[in-house]
């Protein structure tokens, strides 16, 4: 192996292998969640296990959290075209066209001056993520043509997709590169398995979604805490907080799904649902399209 090669491997070994300390200068304004606590990384490493550890136990400890029976029950049924519930359906289409967009954003970057990733291997959970919105498109369309349990878990097992691999990518970028992409994997079996317990648990006849319910809602906490304890890597960190709260927008949406239908009954709840999440994911990606490193933005 010549010298520049062995270089090159070095290099991105040591990438791959060294944690994450607190870049000095971060321009004022830079990123508006990072706060700069005096506190080791490897202390906020602990206080971040110390409340998932918290979290868990306080979920193990609940009662059983049945889906409501009435859970398939939308207000907006109208067939149009011949497609049943068709505003349902067809407004998963967004999920389509910014998964695809984010795709394309990840893996086959235009400006190849800029570099979206300071490292390549950055990339893989922004891509899977990418892909967990594809496939939500398709899934959520298939569940709402005929809702019932067997098709809803087509309809969240992407969407297991989408949040554990944003969780992997903002422990690469904020806490450690390699534990990070060692943790994908685990994550994305995780959330594979929160979708299998919660089925098996409704096949028989004793429905518990404790496990669905913290994949998805203690996650985004946990990514919140990983914004709030950790420093960046890249500017425009805030983005992802408008993301979290357009992803809360559409769950209230959700909650809502009759009260807004009883409106005027033109859109329900649950449409607006789908328009409100997939705006929050196209954030996301246009986050990535913007933002910059912080060494480079500080320089």
């Amino acid at each position: 192996m010549n010298q520049g090669a062995w270089r090159v491997q070095r290099d991105c070994q040591w990438k791959l292998s060294v944690p994450f300390h607190e870049p000095r200068g971060i321009p004022s304004g830079f990123d508006l969640v990072f706060t700069h606590i005096p506190m080791s990384h490897r202390a906020r490493i602990i206080v971040l296990g110390v409340i998932t550890v918290l979290a868990c136990n306080a979920v193990a400890f609940l009662p059983r959290i049945p889906q409501p029976a009435d859970y398939h029950n939308f207000a907006d049924q109208r067939v149009f075209i011949g497609v049943p519930n068709f505003l349902n359906v067809s407004s998963n289409a967004p999920f389509l066209a910014v998964g695809i967009w984010g795709l394309i954003c990840t893996l086959w970057p235009r400006d190849s001056s800029r570099p979206m990733f300071i490292t390549p291997a950055e990339r893989w959970p922004w891509a899977i993520l990418a892909l967990g919105v594809t496939l939500t498109c398709f899934g959520s369309a298939y569940y709402h043509w005929a809702p019932d349990n067997a098709r809803l878990v087509w309809d969240r097992l992407p969407m297991t997709m989408g949040f554990m691999s944003l969780l992997a990518a903002l422990m690469m970028e904020r806490i450690h590169l390699r534990a990070g992409l060692l943790a994908l994997g685990p994550l994305l079996l995780l959330g594979l398995a929160s979708v299998a317990q919660w089925y098996r648990s409704e096949m028989h006849g004793a429905g518990d979604l404790r496990l669905y319910l913290m994949v998805q809602f203690y996650t985004l906490t946990l990514i919140l805490l990983i914004l709030w304890l950790f420093p960046p890597r890249y500017s425009r960190g805030a983005d992802l907080v408008m993301a979290m709260g357009l992803y809360v927008l559409a769950k209230i949406f959700e909650v809502l799904d009759r009260p807004i239908f009883n409106l005027g009954h033109i859109v329900s709840g649950h449409t607006l649902k789908h328009l409100a999440a997939a705006l929050a994911v196209l954030w996301i990606f246009r986050m990535l399209t913007l933002r910059r490193s912080v060494a480079h933005a500080g320089g």
